[in-house]
């Protein structure tokens, strides 16, 4: 019995659980986005917080880190009790295929579980949808929840992607979006808040390719039951 979680989010710099092994790579046709609302962590019912989840389109790569639990059923019903309690907003586990950045064609691991949300504002209360750039950057600067504000979660993922290698331009843009709102708000951005991409506007890149982007390293200026279904390539 072993557990294997994908994280894309926050799970990638604070996996917040016992695991026995980590790896970076990435999943196919899956594309991050800052869709869904956290109202009970870095934001509110009244101001809700702009999160990670994912959208499925075709010829995406969504690169992230993939945990590994093992030892005992106890354990990793451990794990999987604390993920549906921190991801009670997501509404959905799929199992996907997890692919290595050294064999981008074979699957490395197969059935492995990913927390998604339905993109559906009905059946969804947790759905935003996508915005405005302007309206996504306004409210990640100002969203603050028990846990923090919704700005370190963005710093915090620019920085993750940065470490792992895998920078999404996306998280890119949107981070320095919103470093320009706290500098025009007077609010300022700390020093280790300044922590990843290019100070230069670019648009948002298509996330739709059919290869494994080149990494672009900038310098540094931030329940379902589950039922095990996977195997592991060599």
């Amino acid at each position: 019995m072993v557990l294997w979680v994908f994280g894309y989010g926050s799970l990638v710099w604070n996996p917040g659980f016992e695991y026995d092994d980590k790896i970076i790579g990435f999943i196919k046709d899956y594309k991050r986005v800052f869709d869904l609302a956290c109202i009970d962590h870095r934001g509110t019912p009244e101001n809700p917080a702009r999160t990670c989840t994912l959208e499925q389109i075709e010829g995406a790569v969504c690169w992230g880190a993939a945990y590994c639990v093992r030892g005992s059923p106890e354990k990793e019903r451990a794990a999987m009790e604390y993920l549906e309690r921190r991801e009670c907003e997501y509404d959905q586990k799929n199992l996907v295929d997890f692919y290595k950045e050294a064999d981008p064609l074979q699957p490395a691991l197969t059935g492995i579980i990913v927390f998604t949300s339905t993109p559906d504002k009905v059946s969804n209360k947790y759905y935003l949808g996508p915005a405005p750039l302007e309206e996504m950057t306004m409210q990640i600067a100002t969203a603050v929840g028990p846990c923090g504000n919704n700005r370190d979660y963005l710093f915090l993922l620019e920085k993750a992607m940065y470490d792992i290698g895998h920078e999404d331009d996306m998280v890119i843009e949107l981070a320095n979006e919103v470093r320009k709102v706290l500098g025009t708000m007077g609010k300022g951005v700390s020093k280790e808040k300044q922590l990843v991409g290019s100070p230069r506007k670019k648009p948002f890149k298509s996330q739709t390719q059919t290869y494994i982007p080149s990494t672009q390293l900038l310098p540094l200026p931030k329940l379902l039951q589950w039922t095990p279904s996977f195997s592991i390539n060599n």
